[in-house]
This record gives structure tokens, sequence and C-alpha cells, in this order.
């Protein structure tokens, strides 16, 4: 598959044609990290291309987003959890500083993580770690993938 969904992964999202969607959420899609250094990164993408801060959003769609990420995080919780007894956390963040739309990363972090790391933010992990394509998404997540989809299908009424 071409990698052209890369290039505008909500509009990919919407078409149907974004492989890294977990489900549709109420005011986005959750869908799983290109990265799984940390095996169950998430991030919820915005329904809308043309949002690029939460403040953006009217209200009801910023409290129904930010409901959506409360639901992403738990559902990679309780997935990782499962999967891996060394789960140790969640963090949530909404940073805006790269890409040009709304979105939420949900990491995982576990108790195996090196030790000069583990209680330090994910974006200090060496720059090699989000290129080397040992931890690229592939076939090999797929138990990952699947456990936050069922879980976000017992979370969604």
């Amino acid at each position: 598959m071409s990698d052209e969904w890369r290039k505008d992964r909500i509009g990919s999202a919407l078409r149907g044609e974004n492989p890294a969607v977990l489900r549709k959420l109420g005011a986005g899609f959750a869908v799983i990290g290109d990265v799984q250094f940390l095996p169950g990164y998430s991030v919820l993408l915005v329904d809308d291309p043309s949002v690029e801060r939460l403040s953006e959003l009217s209200k009801g769609k910023r409290l129904t987003f930010l409901s959506d990420m409360d639901k992403l995080g738990e559902a990679v919780e309780h997935a990782c959890r499962r999967l891996d007894p060394a789960f140790r956390r969640v963090n949530l963040e909404i940073l805006g500083n790269t890409d040009p739309f709304l979105h939420a990363h949900v990491w995982p972090r576990f108790e195996w993580e090196p030790a000069d790391l583990v209680g330090r933010p994910v974006w200090l992990y060496p720059r090699e770690r989000w290129h080397d394509k040992q931890y690229a998404l592939g076939p090999q997540h797929d138990a990952v993938r699947e456990a936050i989809t069922d879980e976000l299908d017992r979370l969604t009424p």
C-alpha cells in the first residue's frame, strides 16, 4: 500500500483510506501511531482538517474531542495493562508544534523503559528510535492494535 495517506491523514481517514484508523469517535479518529517503540502509542485526529487548535472547536465539539481523548487513553491503558505486566501509565498530550491540525498523543509508559527516560517526556527519546524500521508500525503490532480496538468498542456505547 502506498504511503500517500500520510500526506493527508485526516482526509484519508474521512475517505476510509487511512490504514492506521482504529475507530471513528465522536469528534475524531483514533489511530495507532506510525512508530511503536512504546507499544500502543496512539493518536486522536480531529475529524476536520481545517481545525488547528482546540479553541477553534465549538464548546460542544471541544468537549467531545476531549472525551474522545479520554476514551482513547483509557482504551490504551486497559489494552497495554492486559498485554504487558510492566505497563506503568498513559501520558496524554495536545501539542500542536509540528502538524497543522488538532491531534492528541496517547503514550503508554512501561517499567522496562531506560532508567534515564522512563520518568521524562517521550520526546527526549533519541531521534533514531523514531525512525528505526524495527519500531515502524507493521503486522507485528496487530495484537496491540486489536486490543486497543476491542477496548474502544467496549467503551463506546
